[in-house]
């Protein structure tokens, strides 16, 4: 396992685990950010995440891509 952080963009990825406060958690989960859900970085800007997951685009911070296990 590592951190959605350390993905290579354009590579899909399983999530494996959503770490964090309980209220990071649920916010990342409302999200869509699921264990088992497949997710893509799309692209880094800032050492921030464009990614996507269950057919949305997303933005996440480097601080929440660190506490999702891929």
């Amino acid at each position: 396992m590592m951190p959605l952080i350390m993905a290579q963009p354009g590579e899909e990825n399983v999530i494996r685990k959503v770490g964090g406060s309980p209220e990071m958690k649920k916010h990342l989960e409302d999200m869509g950010f699921t264990a088992g859900s497949a997710v893509t970085v799309m692209n880094t800007i800032g050492g921030n995440l464009i990614v996507k997951v269950k057919e949305s685009r997303v933005a996440v911070s480097k601080e929440m891509a660190a506490r999702i296990m891929i």
